[in-house]
């Protein structure tokens, strides 16, 4: 019945049919590290020990997979453990894979400082632009094209389609790290994606109160050689063991439930909040896929339902500046992470993006990243005018 259902009603449904035994309405939390088993080798309902699998993961693994259109969903302990569990799950040594020139600097770190010394090499490519993707593909080699959209923290655009393309006739699969946009505001699957990952510590979870990774696996993969992803990523999450507690799948089950209305509250408040910086002197540069000006606007517009709740900007009077402005705003909260009810301000080049100075990917230093909350929007325009008037 889910697959006929609209996203919210997916959200607060997929996975989580009331209790059997109770009828309670909410997935319980299953705080259990084993099961009784019904005779030796009797699971009963599948479960044995939580590492291999939980009711309460259970749930939200069958509720990503529902709002993502896959296969299968996967929930681990960080965004990034689910990362590192679909290289490894998909890759071997001597592997190639094509990373944005734009990426989130953790996951950048895995590729250059994980992956790339167990003997899976990488090359870097602008994703805005399929054919410079295309240009690093190493034919027979490249097994894999990752992609984040909107990018963090310059906001950039992949076109999704047009990489899938361009991957599966490389033979490689197209995973998309889908956290900037959430599953509500683009769904990557139906673009041609083969594998999604979140953090859901961001949009998913949404209340700045867990940390975990989400992956979901297309139910058809573009490329023959990869069409049992969906079971090497689960040989890998239980082999490999990091995955989400109960306690932590249970706050994020809890959080999807409402996505949609915070993802529109998010979308309206950054909406207004790049009209003011549109229009402040002190702002050099304003990057949000919402406005016509950006370069990946069209392609955005196609694949996203709304432009999202993240902004970034750049202080026309420089680096020293921006850290300023970022130590002195009062409601904006100064702190890494993103996709809070509460807003938060960062300076990327020396938090979020420090690993990754002195790289291609370096960032510029006159750049301020914004998470938009669901404040009032009145009251965060003022905060950071206060600022940037005094300062910039």
């Amino acid at each position: 019945m889910t697959d006929s259902l609209g996203f919210s009603s997916r959200a607060i449904h997929a996975g989580q049919e009331p209790d059997p035994t109770t009828g309670a309405v909410v997935t319980p939390i299953y705080q259990t590290s084993t099961f009784k088993q019904d005779g030796i080798g009797g699971f009963r309902g599948g479960y044995e020990y939580s590492r291999s699998a939980n009711p309460t993961r259970t749930a939200l693994e069958e509720c990503i997979a529902a709002l993502e259109g896959g296969e299968r969903g996967f929930a681990f302990a960080s965004g990034l453990a689910g990362q590192d569990t679909v290289i490894r799950a998909l890759l071997r040594p001597g592997d190639h894979v094509v990373v944005p020139s734009d990426a989130y600097g953790g996951t950048y770190r895995m590729f250059n400082k994980v992956a790339l010394p167990w003997g899976v090499e990488h090359d870097i490519a602008a994703i805005a632009d399929p054919e410079a993707v295309r240009a690093k593909i190493r034919p027979g080699q490249t097994k894999m094209v990752w992609v984040e959209t909107p990018t963090n923290p310059m906001l950039g655009i992949a076109d999704v389609t047009a990489l899938a393309e361009i991957a599966h006739e490389a033979g490689a699969v197209l995973v998309v790290d889908n956290t900037f946009a959430s599953s509500y505001l683009q769904q990557p699957i139906a673009l041609g994606a083969d594998i999604v990952t979140h953090s859901a510590t961001k949009y998913s979870g949404g209340h700045s109160d867990v940390v975990g990774g989400l992956v979901v696996v297309a139910k058809e993969i573009g490329v023959p050689a990869f069409a049992d992803a969906a079971e090497r990523v689960a040989f890998m999450q239980n082999s490999m063991g990091a995955v989400a507690g109960p306690f932590d799948s249970w706050l994020v089950l809890r959080g999807l439930k409402t996505l949609a209305v915070r993802m529109d509250r998010h979308s309206d408040n950054a909406e207004k909040v790049v009209e003011f910086l549109s229009g402040h002197p002190g702002v050099s540069a304003v990057h949000y896929p919402g406005l016509e000006s950006h370069p990946g606007h069209e392609v955005a517009a196609r694949q996203m339902k709304r432009f999202g709740g993240m902004v970034s900007f750049q202080v026309a009077a420089g680096e020293d500046v921006a850290v300023k402005v970022c130590a002195e705003t009062q409601l904006w909260t100064l702190g890494e992470s993103l996709g809070g009810v509460e807003s938060l301000i960062e300076h990327p080049a020396r938090m979020t993006h420090a690993s990754v100075r002195g790289t291609e990917l370096e960032v510029p230093a006159d750049l301020i990243r914004l998470s938009v909350g669901i404040e009032e929007v009145d009251d965060l325009i003022a905060d950071l005018k206060q600022a940037l008037d005094r300062l910039a």
